[in-house]
């Protein structure tokens, strides 16, 4: 189990950081709006990461949230590193837009914790 949540962990902050630098502008458009839209995006996939963690990697329901966690730490720590570094990974985009990206990264694997949480604990 570890070696897959880790692996998955890897491929989802690589996906991550090709779809920012691919389409980073299209995520940070002026507005209400589009911020909205993006954080309910990071829920949404999160928590749907999270329910199904279980399945995902074939473990017992009730490591779910063990599986998440170790999934959940690459790319933690990948975000973090990028997000420190914001402008020399994301040329295109304005520097400012780090605490965005940091707090969209936080929230999408917050929701992706609780989503696992959720399943753990289902009887």
């Amino acid at each position: 189990m570890m070696v897959r949540s880790l692996g998955l962990g890897v491929g989802i902050a690589a996906a991550i950081l090709a779809l920012f630098w691919l389409a980073g502008p299209w995520f940070f458009q002026d507005g209400r709006r589009p911020f909205q839209l993006n954080f309910t995006a990071g829920a949404v996939l999160g928590s749907g990461l999270g329910l199904t963690i279980d399945r995902i990697l074939q473990v017992p329901r009730k490591a779910a949230s063990h599986a998440m966690a170790l999934t959940a730490v690459p790319g933690m720590l990948v975000m973090a590193a990028v997000g420190s570094h914001f402008a020399v990974f994301f040329p295109q985009l304005d520097p400012a837009l780090d605490k965005v990206f940091g707090s969209l990264m936080l929230w999408f694997y917050g929701f992706a914790l609780t989503g696992a949480l959720w399943v753990a604990r289902r009887p």
